[in-house]
């Protein structure tokens, strides 16, 4: 049964940016062994593109150093108890970063969660952006 409470909008796509550049947690989706995978990781907007660390023996590495990847890219914040707020859900090409100055940029703006070494990034260029905002009815 749906929420009476709640009305789900549409948002455009430099608004669904913009709330994803807001938080710094999100779930990228690829192809491991033909089949979707799913990671979470942190991450960075520079010039509208969404930039992730990964570490070299990692599938996501592998997946997208053969001259890049479609992935997908998904971020939210959405209240538990309320059921208010909104989630984004980026599609586009990943490419691994392989420029040494870019990648000495990114590994100083974003630091990994993790323990384990990050020594490679990701870097995801935006074709299809879709988000919705879950709010009160008006």
């Amino acid at each position: 049964m749906s929420d009476p409470t709640i009305r789900s909008v549409e948002l455009e796509g430099a608004e669904a940016l913009r709330l994803l550049g807001g938080v710094s947690l999100g779930r990228i989706v690829f192809t491991r062994q033909a089949l979707p995978t799913i990671r979470p990781v942190n991450h960075f907007l520079v010039d509208g593109d969404i930039v992730i660390r990964t570490h070299g023996d990692a599938a996501l590495t592998r997946y997208t150093g053969g001259g890049g990847a479609v992935v997908a890219y998904e971020a939210d914040d959405i209240d538990p108890l309320t059921h208010r707020g909104w989630s984004v859900v980026v599609t586009g090409y990943a490419r691994l970063v392989t420029d040494p100055r870019e990648l000495a940029r990114y590994q100083a703006l974003l630091r990994p969660w993790g323990t384990q070494s990050m020594d490679h990034a990701v870097r995801i260029h935006p074709d299809l952006v879709t988000g919705l905002r879950l709010t009160a009815p008006d």
